[in-house]
């Protein structure tokens, strides 16, 4: 007869208690699937540009309304926070910032940064005449 084996069973994401680095790497990967369909605004804002007035307005009242303005919002949210969530991979990966505290406070960095450089770049839009 043979004896069985008693291996580790692996863990499920049941047997976590969710932490906010946890939940802020979540929030990379979805930002990340984001910034495609995002990125296709932005393709499609470029080709009117490219293809006359009326293309561009059309994409113009698009963007200006209030559903448009949410969206292009919503993208430069999801830009900046995956740019300092990246960061804040890199950083592991050179090997840094394992230390409870340190993990603690790159991702509050991270979670505050994206939406403090949010609202800066929007305000600065806005002053320079870009919400008109």
């Amino acid at each position: 007869m043979t004896a069985r084996i008693e291996r580790p069973l692996s863990p499920h994401l049941q047997a976590y208690r969710l932490t906010l680095t946890m939940a802020l790497s979540i929030v990379h990967r979805a930002t990340g699937v984001a910034l495609y369909f995002g990125t296709l605004l932005l393709a499609w804002w470029l080709i009117s540009a490219a293809s006359g007035p009326g293309a561009y307005a059309n994409v113009q009242a698009f963007t200006g309304s209030f559903i448009g303005r949410l969206i292009v919002f919503g993208y430069t949210w999801a830009l900046l926070h995956h740019l300092l969530s990246g960061i804040r991979h890199l950083v592991w990966d050179l090997g840094y910032g394992f230390k409870a505290s340190e993990r603690e406070a790159l991702t509050w960095g991270a979670l505050i940064g994206g939406v403090s450089l949010t609202v800066l770049v929007w305000i600065a839009a806005y002053a320079i005449g870009g919400g008109r």
